[in-house]
């Protein structure tokens, strides 16, 4: 269980580069598996890797072992969704030294009145104490790992406010401050789930007719001041007081619109028939 997350088949040099802890050939700062360290990956990985499910939309497959997210996040500057993205956190955590363990959790942003788990989050103990890590959940997702031992506390990350609601049976449910508004984005059990699990739930993500990643672009970014979503041509961007703005993006700007937004340059072959699919709808 000491390598769970495949962390030794992690470069971690390219990694730490790839989200900006490394400086030439140190890193920045001394990574130990404590609570700072924490921190500091955490938001650097939110901030230089976006939320995507463009190869979904493609029909590429998406592949979970280790080597193939390095290689599409890190080496290929891609951006994933929240298995890949999860699965990479947790991977260079391990190698670090932290304890990482999964969970799986519901989506309550949509509406469903009782959603399947098809989310996964991570659990990291310091000290002691776990906190919720979750760099793939998109332009709501948090930025900084959530304290759970402490439910019903306001967890101030910048401009944005976020807490932990205990529910029945040990469920605990994140929430994000809207306005005035409080308003769940997931909840999740203390079952813990493994790499593994994962997989089936992305077969799921990627496949299924119901899936909301199949047949239409989704690419989201949190930030410090606003926060991006493009989600089929409707980008939206959300401040921390709740208020929206909304616009839709022409065929001919959306390469554009993803390398200003979410730091998004495709290959040439994937940047065309992107477009492609995305003209055809008109």
């Amino acid at each position: 269980m000491g390598n769970m997350w495949s962390g030794d088949e992690l470069d971690l040099d390219a990694y730490l580069t790839r989200i900006g802890l490394r400086d030439g050939s140190r890193a920045v700062g001394e990574l130990r598996p404590d609570l700072p360290t924490l921190y500091a990956v955490h938001r650097a990985h939110t901030a230089a890797i976006a939320f995507e499910s463009l190869d979904v939309l493609l029909g590429r497959p998406v592949v979970l072992d280790v080597p193939s997210i390095e290689e599409k996040l890190v080496h290929g500057r891609r951006g994933g969704y929240c298995y890949e993205q999860n699965s990479l956190l947790a991977a260079a955590l391990e190698r670090i030294g932290f304890e990482v363990t999964g969970r799986g959790a519901r989506n309550r942003t949509r509406g469903d009145s009782l959603p399947a788990v098809t989310h996964a989050v991570l659990v990291v103990t310091v000290d002691g104490e776990e906190w919720l890590c979750d760099v793939g959940f998109g332009h709501q997702g948090p930025c900084e790992p959530v304290p759970l031992r402490r439910p019903g506390a306001e967890v101030q990350q910048g401009k944005w406010t976020y807490r932990i609601r205990e529910e029945a049976d040990g469920v605990l449910a994140l929430r994000m401050l809207r306005g005035q508004t409080w308003r769940d984005l997931y909840a999740f059990s203390p079952q813990r789930y493994h790499p593994v699990d994962y997989v089936v739930l992305n077969h799921y993500s990627s496949g299924h007719p119901r899936s909301s990643f199949v047949g239409r672009v989704v690419v989201q970014r949190p930030g410090d001041d606003v926060r991006q979503a493009l989600v089929g041509r409707e980008l939206t961007a959300l401040h921390p007081d709740g208020g929206t703005e909304r616009r839709l993006v022409d065929p001919d700007e959306l390469l554009t619109v993803l390398d200003r937004e979410f730091g998004l340059r495709l290959p040439d072959r994937d940047a065309a028939e992107l477009v492609g699919m995305y003209r055809a709808g008109d």
